[in-house]
């Protein structure tokens, strides 16, 4: 075989090695692409998800508010239902009241007609006297028409016989004429008291007359204002019907939506174990495909090498060989005795470093600037002692968060006490972690967003429960539960 053939050779050897690692490189493009796939389905599955979920935080907290009012309306209603309640009992106490007058003047009345009944009697036994009396007076002035006339008590006085005659007169006729003032005077007195009698009694009898249809009226109009209150009453008593159904359906939606909130809970912690093992597969894809590389570059190496030092032997059996016969020949002229040189050794090609491993790092990064105020475990800030599940740092309002370690973000929006919070899961040496970051005032990042390593995330607030602008930091290994019992002190974890 010719030199040229056996290069021809040895190129054909160099590309069926290199052929052979193409089928092995595009296996492992298609594997990787398929996790990215996957992961891209996980993360719009968990996007959805969040969505309704957010729907399903806002549905309890408009709940809640319209259960909070209803129980204000309720109590509201029940304190008007008190004071109604209380109106009512104050009016059956006036009413009572009332009707205790009315009693009492109604008895004075009846005491009165009773007076009046005697009253009249007496007024005529008066009227008996006084019609005696007039009686008398007529039978007197008939006695003087029958007389002839007026009698001149003078001539009864003259006409005495002796002075003792006289003053027997003088007596008799004194008597007559007071008989007759008397007369006239009881006559007076009589009518008089007779007057005054009936126009006392009348009096007395429309005072009370008054006074009881005034009384009359005073429960007429109480009466009124019972039943007034007594409507409004029962018009409250349904309202605090209405309300309390209306209180309960809401409690019941409440309840549906807190179950169905806890379903969303639950699937999204099973997406990012998903997320969490899928990334720890891509990791691992990742190193397969760096060692493949290594090997395929090793081998490529070793194959070059190969292929160099076939190359370097047969061009140097060549050279042997046109050494041999050029030497064969000269040897025809010279002594027989002589032989050729022998040739000297090929150079072995230089053997290619193989590539570097790349690993991903172990360590998690500061995730913020600033001072640190509170550690892992126990601590008191003024509402009693509580185990503190993560690192806090403390600066300036919107100071700029960032990723603690690369990996992929499963939750970014609001949650109870963590105000905007936001969890990127990763996986470092086939290890699973999630971290956090609360208490955010903006959020940078979108669920299912590959962030790297230092990649700015959000800035640093005081929402949630937060006595002040700061980040809480968390690290947990493996995914984040809502118990938070894989949590871990990130100070252990913090490259400083």
């Amino acid at each position: 075989m010719n030199s040229k053939s056996k290069w021809v050779l040895s190129g054909v050897s160099s590309i069926l090695a290199l052929s052979l690692l193409m089928p092995a490189a595009h296996a492992n493009s298609s594997k990787l692409d398929e996790l990215e796939q996957e992961q891209q389905q996980v993360q719009k599955e968990q996007q959805k998800l969040e969505k309704e979920r957010k729907k399903i935080e806002q549905k309890e907290e408009d709940l809640s508010s319209g259960i909070q009012k209803k129980e204000s309306e309720i109590q509201e209603t029940s304190s008007e239902l008190d004071r109604i309640v209380s109106e009512i009992q104050q009016l059956d106490k006036k009413m009572q009241e009332t009707q205790s007058k009315i009693n009492t003047v109604q008895a004075e009345i009846d005491q009165t007609k009773e007076e009046i009944d005697e009253l009249k009697e007496a007024i005529k036994e008066l009227e008996r006297k006084i019609d005696e009396r007039t009686e008398l007076l007529k039978e007197r002035a008939r006695a003087i028409q029958m007389s002839g006339g007026s009698v001149e008590y003078i001539d009864v006085l003259l006409g005495a016989n002796s002075f003792i005659d006289f003053i027997d007169r003088f007596s008799a006729v004194n008597t007559l004429i007071e008989a007759d003032r008397e007369i006239m005077r009881e006559q007076a007195a009589d009518k008089k008291e007779l007057a005054a009698k009936q126009e006392a009694v009348e009096t007395i009898l429309a005072n009370q007359e008054e006074r009881r249809a005034e009384l009359v009226s005073l429960k007429a109009s109480l009466d009124s204002q019972k039943k007034q209150q007594a409507g409004l009453k029962k018009q409250m008593e349904a309202e605090q019907k209405r309300l309390a159904s209306e209180k309960n359906s809401l409690e019941a939606q409440h309840e549906e939506a807190l179950e169905v909130n806890a379903a969303l809970e639950k699937q999204i912690m099973g997406q990012q174990s998903r997320m969490a093992k899928l990334a720890q597969q891509e990791e691992a894809e990742r190193a397969r495909i760096a060692e493949a590389e290594r090997k395929a570059a090793a081998e490529k190496a070793a194959a070059e090498k190969a292929a160099a030092e076939r190359a370097a032997a047969e061009k140097a059996a060549a050279e042997r060989a046109a050494a041999e016969k050029a030497a064969a020949e000269k040897s025809s002229a010279q002594s027989s005795s002589a032989s050729a040189a022998p040739a000297p050794a090929p150079t072995p090609a230089p053997t290619p470093a193989p590539a570097p491993v790349v690993k991903p790092s172990a360590n998690f990064v500061m995730p913020a600037s600033g001072r640190h105020t509170s550690g892992f475990g126990g601590r008191d800030i003024g509402a009693g002692a509580e185990t503190h599940l993560g690192y806090d740092i403390a600066n300036s309002p919107g100071t700029p968060i960032v990723a603690s370690a690369a990996g992929f973000v499963s939750y970014a929006g609001t949650m109870n006490g963590y105000g905007n919070v936001i969890i990127i899961n990763h996986s470092i040496n086939g290890q699973p972690y999630a971290t956090v970051y609360a208490h955010l005032n903006s959020i940078g990042v979108s669920v299912g967003q590959k962030v790297g390593q230092r990649q700015y995330i959000g800035g640093m607030g005081n929402t949630g429960r937060s006595t002040g602008p700061h980040l809480h930091f968390e690290i947990h290994v493996g995914s984040w539960n809502g118990s938070r019992s894989n949590a871990v002190n990130p100070a252990n974890y913090l490259s400083y």
